[in-house]
């Protein structure tokens, strides 16, 4: 296929209307455009996955990894969101930021690298903002059937604080959610005595759970915080008191917290009382550490490019990148100014893609 440059790419996989899970031709369109890479598919249930590859020599696997799916577009655009609009040095559609920026930076470079160590490759899914059930998790499935795990791997989520250089993640925080139900004794409001209300025994220990940090962080992780997110009870009566009480958190835990600690610091308070208690991990915490070759590759690429000398975060939600570390490959992420995503009107800027883009040649050509 026909060369373009890196902006002219980013605008063409901008055009594509690839919200979760479709792609919309964008995966069939990169592997036509990366033409001199082996490329396989591993798609599940209705979700499409690409894997690119080429080796150049006997050294490191390193993996680009993203994901070309969007979220809907909402309200309160001032253009068509799958109409990319270039305004006061901004361009404007839905995944400019999140993440079709960094997935056309890291297309482009793998397109024009010419002497590369080992073996480089890309991984794409259309399943990264919904549930994430069939999508990377299935291509290191396959990756590992074939004894072909990357040994290092960058995510080009969109990073960047203030300016774009700024912040690398070398790590994630996990997310554990849990559910607490309070079983009491329903009855007439007028006679309590003869009741269990759970909403004035749970009122008792609020105080001493809710917002609470669980452990004191690190040097790179936040405290892990007890978060409450939902209470409910009753039946929207005011003379009946409920028979049970359920109460949702969420803990977006770091390494020092798991779901045992969760457990027992639950138990602590509600050890007197009837409660049943439901946790569920949906993502684990990974640290990759700083004297990893990826990281001091790509900080120093950063440095060279941009001369911002990057911070090392684990700051926000959940990506991918928690795939990859399961499987223990050494992950960072790395990509432009995270500060419209899923927003009305997301855009970037042209100099933070094409500068996304040098990054990622100094990576390959360093590495």
């Amino acid at each position: 296929m026909h060369r373009l440059d890196t902006i002219e790419l980013f605008v063409k996989l901008l055009s594509f209307k690839s919200i979760t899970p479709e792609d919309d031709g964008a995966l069939t369109f990169i592997r036509d455009y990366l033409d001199d890479f082996s490329a396989e598919w591993v798609n599940k249930v209705n979700v499409k996955n690409l894997f690119l590859y080429k080796k150049f020599g006997e050294g490191p696997h390193l993996c680009f990894a993203g994901h070309v799916d969007v979220v809907p577009p909402g309200d309160g655009w001032q253009s068509d969101p799958f109409v990319p609009k270039y305004e006061d040095g901004y361009i404007y559609a839905r995944g400019a930021q999140d993440m079709k920026s960094g997935v056309a930076a890291f297309v482009q470079a793998c397109k024009e690298a010419k002497n590369f160590k080992g073996t480089l490759s890309v991984l794409l899914t259309s399943d990264e903002e919904g549930e994430a059930r069939h999508g990377t998790i299935e291509v290191l499935k396959h990756l590992k059937e074939k004894d072909f795990l990357p040994d290092y791997a960058i995510v080009a989520e969109p990073t960047c604080e203030n300016v774009f250089g700024d912040a690398i993640k070398i790590g994630r925080r996990g997310s554990i959610n849990g559910v607490i139900e309070k079983i009491g004794r329903q009855g007439h409001a007028a006679y309590p005595e003869k009741a269990l209300n759970p909403i004035h025994k749970v009122a008792q220990v609020l105080p001493h759970i809710a917002g609470v940090d669980l452990d004191d962080g690190d040097e790179f992780f936040a405290p892990s915080k007890f978060v409450i997110t939902d209470i409910r009870a009753g039946m929207e009566v005011t003379n009946v008191t409920p028979g049970k009480l359920k109460m949702m958190f969420n803990v977006r835990n770091n390494t020092k917290t798991d779901k045992a600690k969760i457990e027992a610091f639950v138990d602590r308070y509600f050890k007197d009382m009837n409660y049943i208690l439901t946790l569920a991990q949906s993502a684990t915490p990974f640290l990759t550490q700083k004297d990893s070759k990826i990281v001091k590759t790509i900080t120093g690429a950063i440095e060279s490019v941009t001369g911002v000398d990057p911070k090392y975060s684990t700051a926000g939600g959940t990506s991918d990148a928690r795939f990859l570390a399961e499987y223990g490959i050494d992950v960072v992420e790395f990509g432009v100014r995270n500060d419209t995503i899923h927003a009305p009107n997301e855009r970037t800027t042209p100099e933070e893609v094409e500068g996304l883009k040098k990054v990622f040649d100094e990576v390959i050509s360093c590495f």
